[in-house]
């Protein structure tokens, strides 16, 4: 059996322990700033130059208390810490609760700032949660301000790339857990193993892999195909390093397939040491809390309006109400056979839009991986 570590944000273990969805994951996006404007970012389009004054914390609080099977927090932006005030008034305030109630924390950032500001959030984080998609500062550069809508100097992202690497090195060296998150795109899904290596060289923990699916900000991105994406996985898992958990999310690829390269996909994640699939949180254990407005969505990307406001709902009827939308109904299937809760919106329009995954049988018995 492959044994990896327990991920507390995957939707499965909820699923099995009270035989259904539960929210046990709250997301909250405490900021719309941001320093980068990455051609990639899942919320470029909510991103802005100024915001006003977050909602009470102590409102996230009351509702955060209301959540009884609450197991994990994320913070996320924007870059959570652009600004010392968010640091200060929202983000401690948010962990110390989770510290004091034993739930798992996450923290979003592109670890390009002050290294100061991560080391006050240190001692509260699980995860702090990077994004590396380059093999240069070259890369950085056109990739992270290709949306900047000005010019912005070599050097200038050159410095930042080099604080990025150096912080990853010193945080992990200090016993941060850092997970580097990689999008297989059109630009890196035949360059994965080497971003892989500079992963393991900043000294990160572990190493998260999702499929691009262009969307919302970055809807005019190419889409790679299903055959490009099953290529880049192999071409990770042939030089991985060991070292590192390896973690996938958001994969196209179920065990329920027709195509005998997917199940044998499937078969190789399975049995590789340090190598597990993730279930997608959004919408099976996870709500996103937008702080400045209250709005309750599925995802902090979703083009689903809003479900609720935290002035006035209680999270787990926001997530009840969820699980009973048209929408949901369409991607909430489980399969104990493969321990898989199926595709995610995105994956099911982007790739299985006419499949219906609710009368699918498992070809390979994966759900004691």
């Amino acid at each position: 059996m492959n044994a990896v570590q327990y991920d507390p944000w995957d939707p499965i273990h909820a699923l099995r322990r009270h035989g259904r969805y539960a929210l046990t994951s709250v997301e909250f996006t405490v900021t719309h700033l941001c320093n980068m404007r990455c051609e990639h970012c899942a919320v470029g389009d909510a991103l802005t130059m100024t915001e006003g004054d977050t909602l009470p914390v102590d409102l996230m609080l009351r509702r955060l208390d209301e959540v009884e099977h609450l197991e994990t927090i994320s913070l996320t932006g924007g870059e959570p810490t652009f600004r010392e005030a968010t640091i200060r008034e929202v983000m401690l305030p948010l962990l110390q609760y989770a510290k004091s109630r034993g739930i798992r924390t996450q923290v979003n950032t592109n670890l390009t700032l002050d290294l100061e500001r991560y080391e006050v959030l240190a001692p509260l984080v699980d995860v702090m949660h990077i994004s590396y998609n380059y093999t240069s500062p070259d890369d950085f550069h056109e990739m992270g301000f290709a949306r900047a809508g000005h010019p912005v100097a070599a050097r200038t992202a050159w410095m930042l790339y080099d604080r990025m690497l150096d912080n990853a090195r010193q945080l992990s060296q200090g016993g941060l857990f850092l997970s580097a998150e990689s999008m297989i795109n059109y630009r890196t899904h035949e360059r994965i193993g080497d971003m892989h290596r500079t992963i393991a060289d900043m000294g990160c923990k572990r190493h998260e892999v999702h499929p691009m699916y262009p969307s919302a900000f970055a809807a005019a991105l190419p889409k790679l195909s299903l055959e490009q994406v099953r290529a880049a996985i192999h071409r990770l898992l042939d030089v991985r390093d060991d070292r590192l958990w390896v973690l996938f999310g958001t994969l196209p690829f179920f065990a329920c397939s027709d195509r005998p390269e997917e199940l044998e996909l499937l078969r190789r994640l399975a049995d590789t040491e340090q190598v597990s699939v993730r279930n997608d949180p959004d919408g099976r254990n996870r709500l996103n809390v937008d702080m400045f407005n209250g709005n309750v969505h599925v995802t902090d990307f979703a083009d689903l309006s809003a479900l609720g406001n935290i002035r006035q709902d209680r999270l787990e009827d926001v997530f009840a109400r969820w699980l009973e939308h048209p929408l949901s109904h369409t991607v909430s299937c489980y399969c104990p056979d493969a321990g898989c809760c199926g595709p995610n919106v995105l994956v099911k329009s982007m790739y299985y839009e006419d499949t219906d995954f609710t009368v699918r049988a498992a070809k390979l018995k994966l759900g004691a991986s």
